[in-house]
């Protein structure tokens, strides 16, 4: 399962329960907790499978920069405040009210918008094959990015991406 990714939408006892954390096994505690579901209240999640590489270099620069906050489409999937200080397994955190900036920022794309940017990816710097196939695979799980950004938002929660490296 090496290089999935994973958001999940936080309740504000999640939240809190994250930033009270001191070390990276605390963090993975907290996330591995999360993935089970252990909470109260509906939960909210989305998988990207291994997609997550290629969205973020079409919503963001082209790399796999992360943190930067250049815009909300940049702080889409690697942005926020980052959890876990080891180099093997990233958490991505993002507020509230960036959620609802990403949300809404993430509905202006459309698939034809996404394909110019896919196609600007280097080649050379990205692990998968950039071809038609690679494209559909990205653009379906994008759809379900910005579905669950849409929930996340309306819902007023904090959200996490996680991938291990």
């Amino acid at each position: 399962m090496a290089c999935r990714g994973m958001f999940f939408a936080l309740t504000d006892e999640q939240e809190a329960a994250l930033l009270a954390t001191r070390d990276d096994a605390e963090v993975r505690a907290f996330v591995e907790e999360v993935e089970m579901g252990d909470w109260d209240g509906e939960p909210l999640d989305c998988e990207t499978d291994k997609a997550w590489d290629a969205i973020h270099r079409c919503l963001s620069d082209g790399t796999l920069g992360s943190g930067r906050r250049l815009s909300p489409l940049d702080m889409a999937v690697l942005g926020g405040g980052h959890h876990h200080d080891g180099d093997d397994y990233i958490v991505a955190h993002l507020r509230a009210g960036e959620v609802a900036e990403v949300a809404a920022a993430l509905e202006a794309v459309d698939e034809n918008w996404m394909r110019q940017r896919y196609d600007r990816i280097d080649p050379t710097d990205y692990q998968g094959l950039l071809s038609d196939e690679d494209f559909g695979y990205t653009w379906g799980w994008f759809k379900q990015v910005r579905d669950f950004y849409r929930q996340a938002a309306a819902a007023n929660r904090a959200v996490i991406f996680t991938v291990d490296q």
